[in-house]
């Protein structure tokens, strides 16, 4: 198979927003249906790499298959990373193992691992392996004994790094001749006799520098250095926070063994984002591709905790059954209170989650933003406990019922709020991640705390 690499720097215009148009699938759809491979053909050399990876996640199995089979053999190894669950597994299933092992050689290595660990078959995966030519093997199987989800996964190895001394000169020399360079890199690494890192050197300053001048005299000394075995989440933290388009990374000995640039972190972003909005409604696979079982398995254990907290608020109903034989209105109201509350739980608790990733919520600020939600739920909940009150007693005609719903409705919001900031803190504390358990946690005390003390003070004042 040959792999021809497609680079393409202005935007396909039958791509939109970014994403392929609709045009553009169904002209790839017909000449599937047809069978015009050269039409095919010509499509995969004008798309970019991004842009056919999404073209494939838009077609359907039985398409996605058809136009892999038709052009696997000028499909550019970069499409590969743009993939994910069914449509990855689909595409590669048509390559041979020697045609991917070739594709992962092309790639960088922080790719060449990202692909390989899309590889759910582990007998598959060694096999692929194998068959990647030596340096770049070891290469990444060296990045692979780094923990998932790590600087160590998330760097590439290739980068270029001179000694102190050199000049201007030799440096833009040895880049010249040098043929084992990166693709694209943004400055160099000047490393002492040990290999540690001791400065960097933007690509811009070296260019506007005189060739005679030393790389220690306009090197920068400070620079963020990333511990190997750091979690991604939080190498994407130290680039958000210091501006970083690339970083070093370094093992237990200080020595400089790959480099984080800026694209990896972006998708790191997104995929940490993409897995915390997915977690707090319970599931784990943003995948429209997804099969049906796994649809199925990833979200059926959530509903059946949620059926479970769900049992738990009504059995505080029950505590109150023959309160509500004596006053329908009750069974009324009381999902307003609990609902009430659940909302303002969740407005809450999904600020708190996000401050907790972006290291704004910690010990030492909390009680600070935790009095501040208190006040905000507590002014909302009594301007809301004035119209509910109103519309109760108007409703049914019953003052005393007002007041009462008014008043669990206060209490509820300023609980929700106070559960919504200490749940997430709680979990964090316990190295729980806050974004998967919070929500169920949250809507069980905002359920059970709103039918419990509604019900009570009807149960009081009314009966």
């Amino acid at each position: 198979m040959s792999l021809e690499t497609q680079n393409k720097d202005i935007p396909d215009k039958r791509v939109e927003g970014g994403h392929p148009s609709t045009d553009l699938v169904r002209e790839c759809e017909n000449c599937i249906e047809c069978g015009d491979k050269e039409r095919l053909l010509e499509l995969a050399r004008e798309l970019h790499a991004a842009d056919l990876g999404a073209l494939f996640e838009l077609l359907n199995k039985e398409d996605r298959v058809d136009l892999a089979e038709a052009i696997k053999g000028v499909l550019a190894p970069e499409v590969l990373t743009e993939l994910e669950g069914e449509a990855f597994d689909d595409v590669i299933g048509v390559l041979e193992p020697e045609e991917l092992a070739e594709a992962l050689g092309e790639l960088d290595t922080d790719d060449a691992v990202q692909v390989l660990e899309e590889i759910e078959d582990e007998d598959e995966q060694r096999e692929v392996l194998s068959r990647v030519a030596a340096e770049e093997r070891v290469a990444i199987e060296e990045s692979l004994r780094y923990p998932e989800d790590s600087a160590g996964r998330l760097m590439q190895r290739d980068l270029v790094a001179v000694p102190p001394n050199w000049t201007v000169g030799q440096t833009i020399d040895f880049m010249r001749r040098e043929k084992d360079l990166p693709d694209e890199f943004y400055e160099i690494f000047v490393v002492n006799p040990k290999h540690q890192p001791i400065g960097t050197i933007p690509l811009s300053r070296m260019m506007q520098t005189r060739r005679p001048v030393r790389v220690s005299e306009i090197m920068t000394g400070e620079q963020t250095l990333i511990p190997v075995d750091e979690d991604q989440e939080e190498t994407a933290y130290r680039f958000r926070q210091y501006d970083l388009i690339s970083a070093a990374v370094v093992d237990a000995a200080g020595r400089l063994v790959g480099v984080v640039t800026v694209d990896d972190i972006v998708d790191v972003i997104d995929e940490e984002a993409e897995e915390d909005i997915l977690a707090l409604a319970g599931v784990k696979e943003g995948d429209v591709n997804v099969s049906v079982m796994d649809i199925t398995k990833t979200r059926f254990k959530w509903l059946l905790i949620n059926l479970g907290t769900a049992i738990a608020a009504s059995g505080v109903i029950i505590l109150f059954e023959a309160s509500i034989e004596k006053l329908v209105a009750l069974a009324v109201l009381m999902p307003i209170v609990a609902s009430m509350g659940g909302n303002a739980g969740a407005q809450t608790m999904t600020i708190a989650v996000r401050a907790i990733a972006m290291h704004e919520l910690t010990s030492a600020n909390v009680v600070r933003v935790l009095t501040k939600e208190i006040l905000g739920s507590l002014i909302n909940g009594s301007l809301l406990a004035v119209i509910i009150g109103v519309l109760a007693a108007l409703w049914f005609d019953n003052n005393q019922l007002g007041m009462v719903i008014g008043a669990a409705m206060i209490i509820n919001i300023v609980i929700a709020a106070f559960s919504g900031i200490f749940i997430p803190m709680a979990l964090d504390r316990f190295r729980i991640d806050p974004a998967v358990a919070s929500t169920v946690v949250v809507t069980t005390i905002t359920d059970v705390v709103g039918f419990f003390v509604f019900l009570g003070l009807a149960a009081v004042v009314l009966l």
